[in-house]
């Protein structure tokens, strides 16, 4: 009769354990995605560890320069992306103006914000050209690479340059596709994906969300 200390199965009991181990970190890790406490939210961003912020000196579509400071007490909606697009901005920037008229006067409590990470091609004009043919109120930031480097930096947005000879000029920019939702303060509320949910669902997570801190 074997052991229960024999080598197999000690080994037999080190597997089981370790599936049972890699089955736990999958549900806690489902459970943490689908189910995020706004407590661990705030908690996060006030550690300074990772913490998304809105800090930005940019130059909106009409050339003016503003700060997220010309934004509090208004709920900022953000997405970064660039006007050469081909797919992922055009599609977002639509899915966020069907959330918007389906949020209706509440929207006026919030400040859509588009941030180009391709400043060298997005300038203002350019830029205003373009929110213009999604929502009346979608806000168009450019500025220098450093500004829109910071910019994505306090986001934790990513976006890289890709070289492409098909492509308008020889690139394109890959970039994360988050649209992030920042409190009336600046800070990080939630962040979503179009496609994740019909736009109609994430405007009622914005009202819920609006609701529980009454604005």
């Amino acid at each position: 009769m074997a052991s229960f200390t024999s080598p197999s199965l000690v080994r037999i009991r080190y597997a089981l354990w370790g599936l049972i181990v890699v089955a736990a970190l999958v549900l806690a890790g489902l459970y943490m995605r689908g189910t995020p406490a706004p407590q661990e939210s705030r908690q996060a961003t006030q550690s300074g560890e990772a913490a998304v912020r809105s800090e930005f000196t940019l130059t909106d579509h009409t050339g003016k320069r503003v700060t997220e400071a010309d934004f509090l007490g208004r709920w900022q909606m953000v997405f970064f992306g660039f006007t050469y697009c081909p797919d992922v901005c055009p599609t977002t920037l639509a899915y966020m103006a069907t959330v918007l008229d389906t949020l209706g006067e509440t929207a006026d409590k919030i400040a859509p914000l588009f941030i180009t990470v391709d400043p060298g091609r997005d300038t203002p004009k350019v830029m205003a050209d373009y929110v213009s043919a999604f929502h009346h109120r979608l806000v168009g930031l450019t500025g220098s690479e450093v500004d829109v480097a910071a910019a994505a930096d306090a986001f934790r947005a990513y976006y890289e340059r890709m070289e492409e000879d098909s492509a308008p000029d020889g690139y394109l920019m890959t970039h994360s596709g988050h649209i992030y939702l920042m409190t009336p303060e600046g800070r990080f509320e939630a962040v979503f994906r179009e496609g994740d949910q019909p736009p109609e669902e994430m405007a009622r997570k914005i009202q819920n969300i609006m609701e529980k801190y009454g604005k």
